[in-house]
């Protein structure tokens, strides 16, 4: 299939001016000048999607052996100064499924450095400076510039879709202040900030899964079900919409190149009320199987009105509007059997490298303090402050530089799985993570209404599957 992760290739395309991030983009190149605090903020545009080489990408999940432990220990008192974590996230907004678990991880990171931090010889008291960026990117700019200035953070943590990191690691490159960030598709972060591949960005690094993992993931989850093999496109007109429903690079190419037709009605604009046109043309075209990225919101009202309007396919394959069991609650029943990317999940077989708890104590311990259902998007906010705590200790100190410079040679096996910058050729500011393909099935008389089981791991074989994929009709 047209899938792709073989290195040579896909930095090959990436410098490639035909299939390279848009001129349009608002991140600044590696090595130009970004607006700095203060300056103009201009929302991100989305960047063209990679072509993808011909190549299934299987992410090793096998933790390295040389995979170092965490360097950070924890003691002392605190008492010889103060480390200042700037934390990012769509506390409300469309967004806010991404950051559900968010006080739930800090509070855990704050009872695991209430003694202090040890960085070098001395220890430091760890503050956690969380801001709330509304789900909107120049509010998400701005919290950056306020961190940076008002707060002074010697490091800043950013989580959730291109729209939401991007500003923020836009701020940190042109401010000299590192900035770790997670939970939004490699290319349109790196790409859609104009990144080039051959030099990297200076002060900001990313782990996450990448297009070619979706579409990799999507295709081996449609080939679970019999359909007539025609998908139709549900892609928002935002970053990880463009990425997905690029032809070249995301979905239709690898859907042609396992044999599907594409139905392409066009990408939508957030927020649409009536998906009546969008679901006609998916209807007249046979579609069977659709497959795109929206937020929860604007999947909801298009999967009630295909309800309505009896367009009922037999798989649904779509990212981020199903992530998290919050997104599900709104669809209510009609919510059965749908699919989606799954990045984390009790089932992972990785434990946190500053607790050592096992994926699946994570999550009980979430669900047992909150009441709430475990969801994907914890395992990586966690991780986030491993590879946080891991690079500070190892810089030695909380001079800027040292922190970026030790954030470049990370590698640390983490609760989703390894995270090390710039191995297997991709970009030297990132990190791939891995995927599986899940699906959200009803079950009678357990705690939560629907469970999000691993129905597919042909791109993780080592992460464990605990249910069948089921067509929809």
């Amino acid at each position: 299939m047209a899938l792709g992760a073989s290195a040579a290739a896909l930095l090959a395309a990436c410098g490639d001016d035909s299939g390279g991030a848009s001129d349009a983009s608002v991140g600044p190149r590696a090595g130009a000048t970004a607006p700095p605090v203060g300056g103009d903020v201009t929302p991100p545009l989305a960047p063209s999607a990679v072509p993808l080489p011909s190549e299934t990408v299987v992410v090793n999940t096998t933790v390295p052996t040389d995979s170092a432990a965490n360097a950070a220990t924890f003691g002392g008192g605190g008492g010889d100064g103060t480390l200042r974590i700037g934390f990012t996230a769509p506390l409300t907004g469309a967004l806010a499924g991404f950051a559900e678990a968010n006080q739930f991880v800090v509070d855990g990171i704050t009872t695991l450095s209430a003694d202090g931090l040890m960085i070098g010889a001395q220890s430091y008291t760890v503050q956690v400076i969380q801001k709330d960026v509304e789900s909107d990117p120049v509010k998400a700019a701005s919290a950056a510039g306020e961190l940076i200035v008002d707060d002074t953070v010697d490091v800043i943590l950013a989580i959730a879709t291109p729209e939401m990191i991007n500003p923020v690691a836009d701020r940190c490159e042109a401010n000299g202040v590192p900035c770790l960030s997670t939970l939004a598709l490699w290319q349109p972060y790196f790409l859609g900030r104009g990144g080039d591949p051959a030099m990297g960005f200076d002060w900001t690094y990313h782990f996450f899964a990448g297009v070619e993992q979706v579409a990799a993931v999507y295709v081996d989850l449609w080939n679970g079900v019999d359909t007539n093999k025609t998908v139709g496109l549900l892609c928002a007109n935002d970053a990880d919409g463009t990425a997905l429903a690029d032809p070249p690079g995301g979905l239709p190419a690898a859907a042609t190149s396992a044999g599907y037709q594409v139905v392409d009605p066009g990408l939508f604009e957030p927020s649409t009320a009536d998906f009546s046109t969008i679901i006609e043309q998916m209807r007249d075209g046979g579609v069977e199987i659709v497959s795109g990225t929206a937020t929860p919101a604007d999947f909801a009202t298009f999967w009630t009105q295909s309800k309505q309007q009896g367009f009922n396919p037999k798989l649904v394959t779509v990212a981020k509007a199903v992530s998290n069991s919050s997104a599900m609650d709104s669809l209510g029943p009609i919510g059965d059997g749908l699919a989606t990317d799954l990045s984390w999940s009790p089932e992972h077989p990785f434990s946190s490298s500053l607790t050592g708890q096992p994926s699946r104590q994570l999550s009980d311990e979430y669900e047992a303090s909150t009441g709430k259902q475990w969801t994907q998007f914890m395992g990586f906010v966690h991780a986030l402050f491993e590879v946080c705590f891991d690079v500070v200790a190892r810089a030695g100190s909380t001079d800027k530089q040292a922190i970026a410079d030790a954030a470049a040679s990370t590698n640390l096996a983490t609760i989703v799985g390894p995270v090390a910058y710039g191995t297997n050729g991709l970009p030297r500011n990132v990190s791939r993570t891995s995927l599986v393909g899940g699906q959200w099935q009803k079950r009678t008389g357990a705690a939560f209404p629907f469970e999000l089981l691993v129905v597919e791991n042909n791109q993780s074989p080592g992460i464990p599957t605990n249910g069948q994929l089921k067509p929809l009709i």
